[in-house]
């Protein structure tokens, strides 16, 4: 007979291959992965970001064997994955073709807007071939990500990204389903500890925050762990909101004034 340490590890091992089958059946974000690691910088204690385009640049045809690796995926394998994988493809989309965006004429703009003009935004361009359908940015993320009924998921405004200043940080790592979950709290944690973004205004009694609240409120309002207002959310990351124990005990208890700061447009390179 097989001793009880040979059939666990026999146990042990079929569980890994199973893990590792799963793994493999969904998309393999290595590449974008190895050039976020590589020109993406954290600073401020990994509150904010700063991209080098300039090395985005020089590695492009990298980024867009990326971009042919995402185009590439059918419907339906999309499909057959669980909600955390598609939600990190869709994430990791948008952030990529943003860069790419920026790069169809870097370093000659100062912002991502100065890509639209006054009839068209940067973010309807459709350029993005994803999912059988040639996309816009607006597409990826209003249309799918944030798609009322399939993902319902506010923190995604932490995780996607505009290439400005005043966006959250791109993060310096893909985003993946199985750590989905963590990531998507330590950059929503992280965003709301950047006192230039979000703060608690002690001589007014308000909180101060950025104005993707305000234009996104709807999406923190939507019964997302069963909260059905703003300040729900806001107290439940109070610990990153506030400084001081007064300023977090105002929070916890929701009884806070909300104002919302001006969006710093300006692109978020290292230069």
């Amino acid at each position: 007979m097989r001793s009880i340490r040979t059939l666990f590890l026999i146990f042990f091992l079929s569980v890994v291959a199973d893990a590792t089958t799963v793994s493999a059946s969904e998309f393999d974000h290595s590449i974008w992965n190895g050039l976020l690691q590589k020109h993406v910088h954290m600073v401020r204690d990994g509150r904010a970001s700063k991209v080098d385009y300039h090395a985005f640049l020089q590695n492009r045809q990298d980024l867009r064997s990326y971009l042919s690796r995402l185009s590439a995926v059918k419907p339906n394998e999309f499909a057959a994955w669980a909600k955390s994988a598609q939600l990190a493809f869709l994430i990791n989309a948008y952030n990529a073709y943003t860069v790419e965006l920026i790069l169809t004429r870097y370093p000659e703009l100062d912002s991502i807007k100065d890509l639209g003009s006054f009839l068209r935004s940067p973010w309807k361009k459709k350029f993005v071939p994803l999912l059988g359908e040639t996309r816009s940015l607006d597409d990826i993320e209003h249309g799918m990500i944030r798609e009322n009924g399939v993902y319902n998921e506010p923190r995604i405004h932490f995780a996607v990204n505009c290439a400005s200043i005043g966006c959250p940080a791109l993060l310096n790592v893909a985003f993946t389903g199985d750590k989905l979950e963590q990531q998507l709290d330590a950059v929503t944690r992280a965003f709301l500890a950047d006192r230039s973004r979000n703060r608690y205004n002690a001589k007014t009694g308000r909180v101060e925050i950025s104005k993707i609240f305000d234009w996104y409120r709807a999406d923190f309002e939507s019964g997302w762990h069963d909260w059905h207002s703003l300040n729900q959310f806001l107290a439940h990351y109070a610990d990153s909101l506030a400084d001081t124990p007064e300023a977090k005990k105002k929070l916890t208890a929701g009884d806070v004034k909300v104002t919302f700061l001006d969006y710093d447009w300006k692109l978020n390179g290292t230069n």
